[in-house]
This record gives C-alpha cells, structure tokens and sequence, in this order.
C-alpha cells in the first residue's frame, strides 16, 4: 500500500509524527508475525519542498503530485487549538490547496484519513457530507454547528464511512494509524501497539469534560451550572428551565443542536463525571456517593457507569 502523508504549514507535530511512527513501525515488525501483510510505502508530501510545523520545525517534502499514485492520503491535524481561528483558517484561502487536494483524492475513489483539527479540513472539503465521522470530543459543538450534513459521534475514537476515516483528538492520531495497520493486519496492528505500550481506546468519553463542551454555548452554560448544583436531586427539565431563564422548548433544542444529545442524556453525563471523581478521590461507598450524583440505589450508578465509562466502579476507584 502506497501511503501518502500530508505536511502542511502549521501542521500539529505529535499528529504528523505519531502517523509516520506508527507505520514505521508497523514495517519493521512485520516479519515477526508468521505471514506478515504487504510493506506500507509512505512518503511525506507537501505543497512546497520544505513546509514548517506547527512549532515550528522544517520538514522536507516530496511534490504533492504523489497524492495522484497513493492508495491512502493521510491529513495530520492542524495546530490551533482556537475554535474561531480554527475555523477561519480551514475555510481560508491558506488551507484552499488542502481541500482541493482532498477532494480530488476522493473523486478518484482514494480514501483519506485525518485526525482532531484535520477532520475540519475534511468536512470543509465537503468529503465527509453524508457520511458518520468523528472529530476531538472538545470541538464537537463547533464541528456540529458549521457542518450540518455530516453525522457525528464525538464519542468514538476512529470512525470509517464510505472511504474516509476519522479519529478524535490530538493523539487519537496513534489510533488511527494503528487502526489503518488493523484493516490490513489485527494481529500486527495488536503487536504494534504492545511495543508501543498503547491501549485500545474504542471511546473518548471517559476523556470529555462536559464544563469544556457548556462553554460553547451560554445557555447550555447556564444549564450546566444549575444541573451540577441539583445533582442529588431528580432532574426537572422545567424547573431547569425556569432557572435559566428560557423556555423549555428553548433549553432541549439547544442541547441538541450543540451536543446532539438531551438534557436528560447531559446530566448523565454529569452525574458519571462527578462519580468517578469522587471513586478515584474519596472513600465514599458506593451508595453514598450514588446518592450524592441523583441515583437511589447504588447499583443503578454501577450500570450507569458501565455503560458510559466501559469501567466497573471498583476499577474506576482503583485508579
């Protein structure tokens, strides 16, 4: 497989490098499996010979034509962690040769890949309307808002649909080249990682700070901080609006549109937050700290945290 590797201006350095690592490594570790899967032939491509990342150091490129041979066109993230900057850059005239180039790599039927920021370079090139990706679980909000078309579920690590793939934020981009070695090779893609000391992360809600995603929109900001001061008590919906100061209608509609989630679902999310703080700071029982994030009984938390987080309340505490 020819892969093709995106260097740009400002490209984020972890993301273009762990892309790069990974395959490498994949490479050389080939042999150790009893039929080991084709080599990856990977060249780092630029729109200029020498391109300077996002902290500044200078990689040498190959001409971007190579893009045209390659079976697989990977776009490292940008550095900007700004969302309003973010998203002036990916629809300005300095990232147009990104999204031409793209979009051409998708007419021919070549799939592409990208990570955190780069998933806005991919839906800004219009690849991903139509199609289920995910984006870095703190610029969902933003991702959600200016791209209506594309299907998105922040709560994944690596999604694949229809020839492009997507993964979360900034070192998801570990996950996604092991997960590019997986569809040739599961078993090199599992011996990859152990080298590497990498776990399988299927999701990143156990990583989303739900304060971060309020600050997008000053509603959900103001529903945020009524809901974690009512945790212990059971959720109204009403009188959560009432408090804010906007109708109910108003306070559903803008959860969805920001989060693509419920009120219901978000407080949830709060309430599993602060469990699992309390698990891994506290000596609290389980039922003491059922009650103190809404649940009556401690085994209704005990399936809810199981089924939010992947993890038991024991292993939750031990960490």
């Amino acid at each position: 497989m020819d892969v093709a590797v995106l260097a740009y201006d400002g490209v984020f350095d972890s993301g273009l490098s762990a892309l790069l690592d990974v395959l490498d490594g994949a490479n050389s570790m080939r042999a150790e499996l009893p039929e080991p899967p084709p080599a990856w032939r990977v060249s780092t491509i630029g729109f200029r010979r020498r391109v300077r990342t996002g902290a500044g150091h200078v990689v040498e490129t190959l001409p971007v034509g190579k893009a045209q041979g390659a079976d697989l066109l990977l776009v490292p993230a940008l550095a900007e962690r700004r969302p309003d900057a973010l998203i002036a850059h990916v629809s300005g005239t300095d990232s147009a040769p990104v999204r031409r180039l793209v979009a051409a790599t998708r007419e021919r039927g070549t799939p592409v890949a990208s990570a955190c920021t780069g998933t806005f370079l991919l839906a800004e090139s219009g690849v991903l309307d139509g199609r289920r990706a995910t984006t870095s679980w703190w610029l969902a909000p933003y991702f959600r808002k200016r791209y209506p078309a594309v299907t998105l579920d922040e709560t994944r690590m690596v999604t694949t649909s229809e020839g492009v793939t997507t993964a979360g934020a900034a070192f998801g981009h570990v996950d996604l080249a092991l997960a590019i070695v997986r569809m040739r090779s599961p078993a090199l893609a599992e011996l990859v990682a152990r080298y590497l000391v990498v776990d399988e992360r299927p999701s990143q809600s156990a990583y989303t700070i739900s304060s971060a995603l309020a600050q997008s929109d000053p509603t959900l900001e103001a529903f945020e901080r009524w809901a974690r001061s009512h945790l212990e008590q059971p959720l109204s919906i009403a009188d959560a609006a009432r408090a804010i100061g906007v109708s109910e209608r108003t306070l559903q509609r803008t959860v969805r549109r920001t989060l693509g989630t419920s009120p219901v679902r978000f407080v949830q999310d709060l309430r599993v937050e602060r469990a699992s703080h309390l698990l891994r700071t506290t000596d609290l029982p389980l039922d003491v700290i059922a009650r103190k994030v809404g649940y009556e009984h401690a085994n209704t938390l005990r399936i809810v945290l199981r089924e939010r987080t992947g993890e038991t309340a024991s292993v939750l505490r031990g960490r």
